[in-house]
C-alpha cells in the first residue's frame, strides 16, 4: 500500500495525525470566507473595483474551499478504497444477474473512480473477468460522472438537494446507457484482443494493510492527485472567477439562458471536446449559474466534460471500434440531455 520504503507509523500515532488534521481543515473551512475578505479589503486599489474585488475573492475563496474538500474526499475514499481491490471489483460483478448487476456496477463506479488514462486497462480486465459489456460502461460511465469529487463539490456549491439529483440523474444516466449498449449485443464490436486477454487469479489470500499503511497510502494518493489536477484546477477557477466578474449576464442568456430550449444541446457540444475533471469544471457551472444559464445546462456542461472527455474516448478507440464509440457516445450524450432538460424543470 505504501509508496516510499519508510515504516508506516503506528495505528495510534496515524489516527492522531488524521485527528489533527482534519479538525485543522475543517477549522479552515469555517474561516475561509472571512480570511479571503480580510485579503481583497486589504489589496490597495482593489476595493474600489467591484468587479476586480469579486474575481479576486471567488478566486481566493474557491481555490481554498476545493482544495480542503478535495484532500478530505480523496483521502476518505482512498482509506475506503483499501478495503477492496480493483480484482475483487471485477470478481463482484461477474455472474451478476442484470438488476444487481447494474446497480452494483454503478455503485462501484462511485467509489472507485479512476483517471482516462486507466480507462482502457480497466475495460480489457472487466471483459476479460467475464463481465458483460453492458456493466462495463455502466461502471466507466459512473465512475467520472458520479465521482466522489464531484458529489463533494457539487453539494458544497449549489446544496445537499442538488447534489443528490445529480447523483439520482448521474446514476440513471450510467445504468440506463449501459443497459442500452448491453441490450444492442455490441460485443462483436470490442476488437478481438480484449477477449484474448485472461484475467489472473487472485486466489492468494491477503491480511489487508494496517491502519498505518492505509493512511500513509492515502496521503501519497492526495499529493499525486493534487500534483495532476491542479493546473485545470487553477484554470478552472480562474476563468469561473473572471466569469463571475466580468462577462456580462446577457452574454449567456443569449446562447444558454433558462428560457433557450437550445440551451442544453449547446452546453453538451461544447463540453464534449474538452477535458477537465470536477474540480476544474464545478468553479466554471457555478460562475455561469451565477450569470443567469440554468442550473440543468451548466450542470449538463459538467458532465459532458467528465464523462466524455477527448483523451479518454481516444484512449477507448483502442479497444472499441468506431461503430461502438460512436454509439457510447451517443447514448451517454443522450442521457446528459435528458438530465439537462429534466434538472432544468425541478430545479
Amino acid at each position: 500500500m505504501t509508496t516510499d520504503t519508510a515504516s508506516p507509523p503506528r495505528t495510534g500515532v496515524a489516527w492522531a495525525r488524521v485527528t489533527a488534521a482534519a479538525t485543522l481543515g475543517v477549522g479552515l473551512y469555517a474561516v475561509n470566507g472571512r480570511i479571503a475578505d480580510w485579503v481583497v479589503r486589504g489589496l490597495p486599489r482593489v476595493t474600489e473595483d467591484s468587479r476586480t474585488s469579486e474575481v479576486i475573492h471567488f478566486f481566493l475563496y474557491d481555490t481554498v474551499k476545493i482544495a480542503l474538500l478535495l484532500t478530505g474526499v480523496v483521502f476518505i475514499v482512498t482509506v475506503l478504497r483499501s478495503f477492496i481491490s480493483v480484482e475483487k471489483t471485477r470478481d463482484l460483478l461477474g455472474g451478476k444477474g442484470r438488476v444487481v448487476g447494474y446497480g452494483l456496477a454503478a455503485a462501484l463506479g462511485v467509489v472507485m473512480p479512476f483517471c482516462s488514462c486507466s480507462a482502457v486497462p480497466m475495460f480489457i480486465g472487466f471483459v476479460a473477468a467475464g463481465v458483460p459489456l453492458g456493466m462495463t460502461m455502466t461502471f466507466l460511465i459512473a465512475s467520472p460522472l458520479v465521482n466522489e469529487v464531484a458529489v463533494i463539490l457539487v453539494a458544497g456549491s449549489f446544496g445537499v438537494e442538488v447534489a443528490a439529483l445529480y447523483v439520482a440523474t448521474g446514476l440513471t444516466v450510467a445504468i440506463v446507457s449501459g443497459a442500452v449498449i448491453g441490450r444492442l449485443g455490441l460485443e462483436r464490436w470490442v476488437e478481438p484482443f480484449v477477449f484474448a486477454a485472461r484475467a489472473p487469479n487472485h486466489s492468494t489470500p491477503d491480511a489487508g494493510p494496517t491502519w498505518g499503511e492505509r493512511f500513509t497510502a492515502a496521503r501519497y494518493e492526495v499529493r499525486a492527485i493534487l500534483g495532476r489536477i491542479w493546473p485545470y484546477l487553477l484554470a478552472g477557477i480562474a476563468i469561473g472567477a473572471v466569469i463571475h466578474g466580468w462577462a456580462p449576464a446577457d452574454l449567456f442568456a443569449r446562447w444558454a439562458g433558462p428560457d433557450d430550449p437550445l440551451a442544453v444541446p449547446v452546453a453538451v457540444l461544447f463540453g464534449i471536446p474538452l477535458y477537465s475533471n470536477a474540480a476544474g469544471t464545478i468553479p466554471l457551472v457555478e460562475a455561469l449559474h451565477a450569470k443567469g444559464v440554468a442550473l440543468g445546462t451548466a450542470i449538463a456542461f459538467m458532465m459532458s466534460v467528465v464523462a466524455l472527455s477527448l483523451p479518454e474516448l481516444v484512449l477507448l478507440r483502442r479497444v472499441l471500434s468506431m461503430r461502438l464509440l460512436a454509439t457510447f457516445v451517443a447514448v451517454v450524450a443522450t442521457g446528459i440531455l435528458i438530465t439537462g432538460y429534466l434538472l432544468n424543470a425541478v430545479v
